[in-house]
Formats: structure tokens, C-alpha cells, sequence
């Protein structure tokens, strides 16, 4: 029988991840049917029951993540801890659990596809939504030194870094930004709108790794922001999709697939 899965979003005509799965299906010898749902605003618990009476499970994209995270019966520690859901499956009891693979899927790119450390690091994170919740636990897990965590609105960021309750995570004011990161993560969406980054520039170092979490078909704004700053590395986030994809497969399937492989077939696509 066809294992029916979506990916639910607005927007989400853009989204790969049809393409990943379908990828992922055809290495597992798992005959899949994956779909994307749009979702208009008040929507979302109404269309999950509905995809769900045949679905066994389905990915969450913008702007829906607290909303699943709010729809499941139980969710994992880290979903918990995010306040975010990105993944939803359904166990034999019909128990809809929901979890959160973002950040393991950004420390696997990070590590183990870029080769960059996290391990007694300082790095910085920009951004205070969704994107940005949803990757700070396992961040911390990989063992930083620090955790600066940058937002427009000072007071969000302060609120979700006093959520992980780590002393190595705290709030920060663009005027107090230390000079040469070790690592720079941007969780906002400033690429998307081609908006010009208002960042002072001592904060990317020669040996500063800036990393984008969203991708393109060419440099985003930030990594080009970035590389103009100094001889620094850049990615964006398309190794991260697929990683955090990889790891949904498992939680439906029970199965690692191989994510190099796709995240080549996407790479020649874009």
C-alpha cells in the first residue's frame, strides 16, 4: 500500500521536499505518494485531521509549527522544549506524536556534511522565531562555549533564551556583538526579501563559518554580506533540509537513508 505523507505550509508551492522524500523512497524500496498542502490562516488543525484519516504522517513548514505543536496528542522533549513542531506520525494506538528535527538536521550539515565544529565555540545566532527555536537545544547539545542570540526585538530574544535555562545561551544588543564569531547562523528571513543586512562588521572574522538557513540558486544576501566582510565560509541551508528530512523518514519509516546523495540531486537542480 502507498504511504500517503504532505508537507503543509503557506506558502509551500516552492517547497523540495516531494523531491526528497520520493528520493529517499526509492533508496528505502518504500512506495510513497508525498504531496503539498497549502494552508490558509485558522486552517491548520482541520486539514491535519482530515490528511491524517489516510496520511501517516506529514512535515510542517512556515507558518504552522506552533500550530502542530499545539494539534498533537504528546511531542517529543525537543519539540517540547522549541514549542515547535515540524514532524507528526501517528503509532499503532492512533497517538499523534509530534517532533522537531531542525536542529539535529543543521548539526549533521554542520558536522558532519560542512566539517565546521560547534564543540567550545562561540557562535552567534540571528533571528527569534520559529527557525531559530526550533535549532537552539541541539546547538547547545553540540557543546558550544557560547550562544549569542540576536533579534530585532531584544525583549523575544531574551524570553526565548531564558526558555532553555543554559548559561551559555543569553540575549544580546548589536552594540555589544563581539568581534571574529566562530560561527554566525542566520535564522531570519532577510535572504528571502533580499534585505540589506544591518550588522556591524567586525563580527565576521578570516576564520569565521556563516552559515544561512534558508537557500537559493545562488549566495544568499547574508552569505554575500558575509563574504564581503572577509575571506570567510558560507553555506545556506539546503544540506540542512535534507538532514532534517533524512530524520523524519526514520521517525515513519524506521530506516537511515543516505542524504549525501540527495543533497547532490538537489544542488544540480537548482
Amino acid at each position: 500500500m502507498t504511504a500517503r505523507l504532505a508537507v503543509f505550509g503557506n506558502p509551500v508551492e516552492h517547497s523540495r521536499s516531494p523531491l526528497i522524500h520520493e528520493a529517499f523512497g526509492k533508496q528505502a524500496g518504500i512506495d510513497l505518494h508525498y504531496e503539498k498542502v497549502l494552508v490558509n490562516d485558522g486552517d491548520f488543525e482541520r486539514e491535519a485531521s482530515e490528511f491524517m484519516k489516510l496520511g501517516i504522517g506529514f512535515n510542517i513548514t512556515v507558518p504552522f509549527k506552533s500550530a502542530a505543536w499545539q494539534f498533537v496528542d504528546h511531542c517529543s522533549d525537543k519539540a517540547a522544549q522549541a514549542q515547535a513542531v515540524n514532524t507528526i506520525s501517528r503509532d499503532s494506538r492512533g497517538i499523534l506524536t509530534g517532533d522537531n528535527t531542525d536542529g539535529e538536521g543543521l548539526v549533521r550539515d554542520l558536522v558532519c556534511n560542512l566539517g565546521w565544529e560547534i564543540e567550545s565555540k562561540h557562535l552567534l545566532v540571528l533571528g527569534g522565531g520559529g527557525a531559530v527555536s526550533g535549532v537552539l537545544g541541539d546547538l547547545l547539545e553540540a557543546g558550544p562555549s557560547s550562544i549569542d542570540l540576536l533579534n530585532r526585538t531584544h525583549e523575544k530574544a531574551t524570553i526565548l533564551a531564558q526558555r532553555f535555562g543554559d548559561p551559555r545561551l543569553r540575549s544580546i544588543e548589536k552594540n555589544s556583538l563581539a568581534a571574529g564569531y566562530d560561527l554566525i547562523i542566520n535564522g531570519t528571513s532577510a535572504g528571502l526579501s533580499g534585505e540589506v543586512v544591518d550588522l556591524p562588521a567586525h563580527i565576521v572574522g578570516d576564520q569565521t563559518c556563516c552559515y544561512d538557513m534558508i537557500y537559493g540558486d545562488s549566495t544568499t544576501s547574508f552569505n554575500h554580506w558575509c563574504l564581503k566582510q572577509a575571506s570567510c565560509q558560507v553555506s545556506d541551508g539546503l544540506g540542512m533540509l535534507v538532514e532534517q528530512a533524512a530524520l523524519a523518514f526514520r521517525i515513519w519509516f524506521g530506516i537511515d537513508v543516505n542524504s549525501t546523495r540527495v543533497i547532490k540531486l538537489l544542488r544540480e537542480q537548482l
